[in-house]
């Protein structure tokens, strides 16, 4: 759910639309914040850090250090908390063997997947993740101690403890909390989360990855605790020439779904989270680095990484050691558990948003060449009982004006030049939840379009 926030934004909803009203002002949403919980996110990290190291090349056998232990702990909390909700958690273990450069010999992956099947549209699928493997200054190292308490205990302890608070509640789409292994060795967390999600069939609105997110001290000696970061692609992956072409003359470099859900979860921020913040980059991730987002961008699901305001490089991929009374190394103390609180909060809020809206429209399509007048249309959304059509100034980074268009698959913007702005399209549930904007398009659309029939 969106709140009405503009005023140039004319209503023409429904009678069977009631007045969307902002997340602060949402019961639930209220009382999902309120269960979020910095001393619960310290103690699954602790846990975490106890395991000594998580590395993807380390003992899968002991029970209490290594990655096997890690992943078995990690699978039991899910376990615990399905049996809480009555069974309302599936879980699963998908394995994949990978070899790279980083696992010459192959290692052998598993993500640890707990599935909270939807109520009324159980297809459609939002997604957190974190990773839980570790690393330190060499890679390959997979004994010595990695507490990754920030990288990414952090992101992993976001993702178990939404789980913990969600998995209370029922929701129409179906959520997955996903703890992602071999992300340090070759991003081959993501890349088994996206071939479960195509085998399944899995119509994925949305992957929140959360990696390395629980610091508020800079290298430099900032201290930021009232923003995070969020990164997110302007082009969707992959892209055939014909998009290409169309994304080059309707200008939509800007508006992937993933950019969308990045402002998406700028607006959840901004109405349920006071004095919180989110700064959206325009890449799909820090330069020259990567997260297990990028293998769900290039399947073709939209996908953003979640990332701390400011980073402490002395703390990442470090052996633990002082040096002139510099500490190096990823320890817990690293870790400001009130700001890891926070930003849980924006993934658990946005979470349950998404899963409670209907989906983003699809087939949504703008004509109004030569014209003073602009004319949106989509096809209908399933659940949906009306529409926002959404448009910004082309340089705006957020939607900025809004007119409801009731239960019907089209709307006139009068004296809106449809040469000067860029339009959207987001779907109302009865009771006032809202889906993210879908801009026209293919390039726009969340759910990408089959490809056309081959030609004889």
């Amino acid at each position: 759910m969106r709140p009405i926030l503009f005023a140039l934004g004319l209503s023409l909803s429904a009678a069977s639309v009631s007045a969307a009203t902002t997340p602060a002002s949402n019961p639930l949403l209220s009382q999902l914040s309120a269960e979020v919980s910095a001393e619960s996110l310290r103690a699954i990290d602790t846990r975490l850090v106890a395991f000594g190291t998580r590395h993807t090349l380390s003992d899968t056998v002991s029970d209490t250090r290594g990655i096997g232990a890690a992943r078995r702990w990690a699978k039991g909390q899910f376990e615990a908390f399905g049996r809480a909700c009555g069974g309302c958690l599936a879980i699963e273990t998908p394995t994949k063997v990978f070899a790279g450069q980083r696992s010459p010999s192959g290692v052998e992956v598993m993500d640890v997947l707990a599935i909270q099947r939807g109520i009324t549209d159980p297809d459609r699928v939002v997604i957190i993740s974190g990773h839980i493997d570790t690393r330190v200054t060499d890679v390959m190292n997979s004994t010595v101690d990695a507490p990754g308490a920030n990288d990414d205990g952090s992101g992993t302890s976001a993702v178990i403890e939404a789980a913990r608070v969600l998995s209370k509640h029922k929701f129409a789409a179906t959520i997955v909390y996903a703890v992602l292994q071999g992300e340090e060795q070759g991003l081959y967390g993501g890349q088994l989360l996206a071939q479960v999600a195509k085998e399944k069939g899995w119509k994925v609105e949305a992957q929140l990855n959360n990696d390395i997110i629980g610091n508020t001290h800079g290298i430099g000696g900032e201290h930021i605790d009232d923003v995070v970061r969020v990164f997110s692609e302007g082009t969707r992956q992959p892209e055939t020439a014909p998009e290409m072409r169309a994304r080059r003359a309707g200008g939509g470099e800007n508006d992937a779904p993933s950019r969308n859900l990045a402002r998406y979860m700028a607006d959840v921020a901004a109405t349920a989270m006071p004095g919180f913040s989110v700064k959206m980059i325009y890449r799909a991730d820090r330069f020259q680095r990567g997260g297990d987002q990028a293998p769900l961008q290039e399947a073709g699901f939209p996908a953003v990484r979640v990332t701390e305001a400011t980073e402490n490089y002395n703390r990442q991929h470090q052996d633990l050691r002082t040096e002139n009374g510099i500490k190096f190394g990823d320890t817990l103390d690293g870790v400001d558990f009130p700001y890891l609180a926070r930003v849980t909060r924006l993934n658990v809020l946005t979470l349950a948003s998404l899963a409670s809206a209907p989906p983003p429209p699809e087939m949504v399509k703008i004509e109004g060449a030569v014209k003073d007048d602009t004319t949106v249309s989509w096809t209908p959304a399933p659940g949906a009982a009306g529409y926002r059509v959404w448009w910004r100034d082309t340089t705006e980074p957020r939607w900025t004006h809004h007119r409801d268009a009731g239960a019907v698959t089209s709307l006139v913007l009068p004296r809106v030049n449809i040469d000067d702005w860029s339009f959207g399209v987001s779907a109302l549930s009865a009771d006032g939840w809202d889906s993210p904007a879908a801009f026209p398009g293919p390039i726009g659309a969340f759910q990408r379009p089959p490809p056309p029939p081959a030609k004889p």
